[in-house]
């Protein structure tokens, strides 16, 4: 993916939680994340990808 098109999937993704509502943007998130995971060509990338997101959660926590 090119930076183009990670700008588009980031605006779209914007929009999306935008017309969700708070109150509804976990559930998008889940339900985007399980999508992806899903495509995914082995668990382990996704296991490394799911530690290293934690870690800079809790890096800026």
């Amino acid at each position: 993916m090119n930076d183009a098109d990670l700008d588009h999937s980031y605006t779209a993704l914007c929009r999306a939680l935008g017309d969700v509502g708070p109150e509804r943007s976990e559930l998008l998130l889940a339900m985007v994340a399980l999508a992806l995971m899903a495509r995914a060509p082995a668990a382990r990338e996704v296991a490394e990808l799911i530690a290293r997101s934690r870690d800079r959660c809790l890096q800026e926590a």
